[in-house]
C-alpha cells in the first residue's frame, strides 16, 4: 500500500539519533573476530579432509581446475549487482561460508547419513542412490541457505531486493561448488592415475566438462531460488510475518527439488541426465537470468523515479535522477571523475552513485509503507553522505547528463509533419512545395523537452 512521504528537509539540517552503547558481544571487533574464526577453522578443516580423499597431488590437479569458472560467477553476480552494488565483505562472506562451512557440513553430514543408511539397509549401492537424490540435495541446500539468512538478519541494510538475494545466494553456491569440484576433480585425477587414462578419454576430462564447462551454473541455480525467496521477503513490510516466513521456506524447498531431480537425472536411464539438462537445466537458467535482469532494469527505473524530490529540495542537481538512472552515464561519471581528479575522485563518484541509488531504493520502500522505523534517520544518514561528495561528483555527473542527452528532434514543417531542414526553403524560397509560404525562422516551433539539460 503505497504511503505519502514528506518532502525531503533542505541541506545544512544536522543529522538525529542517538547512539546506544554496544555490549560487548555486539561490537564489530567480536563478531568479525568470532565469525572470522570459525570460517578459518571450517577452511582448515576441509582442506585436510578433501586433501585426504584425493591426495596431494589430486588435491592440486583439482584446485587449479576449480577455480577456472569462479572469476567468471563471481564477475556475473557482481555485474547483476552493480545498481545498488552491496559491500565486498558480504561477497566475501559468501564465497568463505559456501567454500569452507557449508562444503564441511555438507561432507560430514552426507558421509553419516549414507553410512546409516547402508548400515540400516544392508544396500551400499541403494544408500548412495538415496543419499545423492535425497540427502545431499536437503543437507546442501540448508547449509547454503543459512548464508543467506545471516546476511538476512545481521546486514539488513544490504540486503533489500530480489537482486540482492540473487547475488548473495549465488556467490555462496559458487564458493560450494568450489569446494566441491576441487574433490570430484580431485577423486577422478587419482582414478586415473590407477587407471593410466589420459587425455580427452580420461575420467578427469570426463568430470571436467560435466562439472566445469557444461554445469558451472548448476549449484548457482539451485540456491539462487533460495534468495530470491529472502529477496520477496526483503520487499514485504514487517507486519507481513507470515509472508517472511513461508517465502524463503517456499525458495528453500524448490532449490531442494531441482537440486534432487539433477542429482536423480544419472537414474533416468542413458540419456536421463541430457533430457534433464536440456528440457529442465538451460531453461530454468535462462528464466532466472531473464528475471534478474529485468528487475535489474526496474532498479533502474525506481532511481529515476524517486530522487527527483531530492532534487527539487536542492540535495542533488537537477540531471542526476536521469544520469543515475543509467548504466552508461554512470560509468561516463567515474571515468571523468578518474581523468581529473584521479583515483580518489572516481572512488567518491561510485560510493555518490551507490549511496543515491540505496537512498532511491528507501524512499520507494517508504512510500510503500516498508520501510522500517529508522527511515529518518537512515535518510539524513544517506543524505549527509551524498553532500559529503558533492565536489567530485556534481561536475562528473553534469558531464555525463550532456555525453548521454538524447539529441533534440528536429523541427516540424508546420502543418505536413515532417523534418523541417531547411532544404524546402532552398527549392522553394517563396514557399513550400504546394505554395505556402516559408516560416520565419523566429516562428519555428522549439526543440522537444530534454531532462538533461536545466
Amino acid at each position: 500500500m503505497a504511503t505519502s512521504l514528506p518532502p525531503p528537509a533542505p541541506p545544512g539540517l544536522p543529522a538525529g539519533g542517538v547512539r546506544r552503547r554496544a555490549r560487548w558481544w555486539q561490537r564489530k571487533w567480536v563478531r568479525y573476530g568470532a565469525l572470522t574464526a570459525l570460517l578459518t577453522l571450517s577452511g582448515l578443516v576441509i582442506l585436510a579432509l578433501v586433501r585426504k580423499q584425493t591426495g596431494t597431488e589430486g588435491f592440486l590437479v583439482g584446485l587449479g581446475l576449480a577455480v577456472l569458472p569462479v572469476p567468471l560467477l563471481v564477475a556475473a553476480f557482481r555485474w547483476l549487482d552493480r545498481v545498488d552494488p552491496g559491500p565486498w565483505r558480504n561477497i566475501l562472506f559468501s564465497f568463505a561460508w559456501g567454500a569452507c562451512a557449508a562444503a564441511l557440513i555438507a561432507i560430514v553430514a552426507n558421509s553419516f547419513a549414507t553410512q546409516w543408511i547402508a548400515t540400516a539397509t544392508a544396500d551400499p549401492s541403494h544408500a548412495d542412490t538415496l543419499g545423492a537424490t535425497v540427502i545431499a540435495p536437503v543437507v546442501e541446500e540448508s547449509a547454503k541457505a543459512a548464508a543467506v539468512l545471516l546476511v538476512f538478519l545481521f546486514r539488513r541494510r544490504d540486503f533489500t531486493g530480489i537482486v540482492d538475494g540473487v547475488v548473495i545466494a549465488g556467490v555462496t553456491a559458487t564458493g560450494f561448488a568450489f569446494t566441491e569440484n576441487i574433490l570430484y576433480l580431485g577423486t577422478a585425477f587419482g582414478t586415473d592415475q590407477l587407471t593410466g587414462d589420459t587425455g580427452i578419454f580420461s575420467v578427469t576430462a570426463a568430470t571436467f566438462f560435466v562439472r566445469v564447462i557444461m554445469s558451472p551454473f548448476a549449484h548457482p541455480l539451485f540456491t539462487v531460488l533460495t534468495g530470491i525467496g529472502f529477496g520477496i521477503a526483503a520487499r514485504a513490510a514487517d507486519r507481513q510475518r507470515v509472508r517472511r516466513v513461508l517465502l524463503p521456506i517456499t525458495g528453500l524447498l524448490l532449490a531442494m527439488g531441482m537440486h534432487a531431480m539433477w542429482n536423480g537425472s544419472s537414474s533416468f536411464g542413458d540419456y536421463g541426465f541430457f533430457a534433464v539438462y536440456a528440457a529442465f537445466m538451460v531453461p530454468s537458467f535462462g528464466l532466472l537470468t531473464w528475471l534478474a535482469v529485468w528487475t535489474r532494469q526496474r532498479e533502474l527505473g525506481t532511481v529515476r523515479d524517486e530522487l527527483p524530490p531530492y532534487a527539487m529540495a536542492g540535495w542533488i542537481a537537477a540531471p542526476e535522477p536521469f544520469v543515475l538512472g543509467s548504466m552508461k552515464a554512470r560509468r561516463l561519471a567515474r571515468e571523468y571523475a578518474t581523468h581529473h581528479g584521479g583515483r580518489d575522485a572516481g572512488r567518491a563518484v561510485a560510493e555518490y552513485e551507490a549511496y543515491a541509488t540505496s537512498l532511491a531504493f528507501l524512499r520507494h520502500r517508504g512510500r510503500r509503507g516498508r520501510a522500517g522505523a529508522d527511515f529518518v534517520v537512515r535518510e539524513r544518514e544517506l543524505l549527509h553522505e551524498l553532500w559529503a561528495r558533492r565536489e567530485p561528483a556534481r561536475p562528473a555527473l553534469a558531464y555525463a547528463a550532456r555525453a548521454t542527452a538524447p539529441p533534440p528532434a528536429p523541427p516540424l514543417w508546420p502543418g505536413h509533419g515532417y523534418p523541417y531542414t531547411g532544404h524546402q526553403h532552398a527549392e522553394h524560397p517563396n514557399g513550400d512545395r504546394h505554395g505556402h509560404p516559408a516560416p520565419h525562422p523566429t516562428s519555428a516551433p522549439h526543440p522537444t523537452y530534454n531532462p538533461y539539460r536545466t
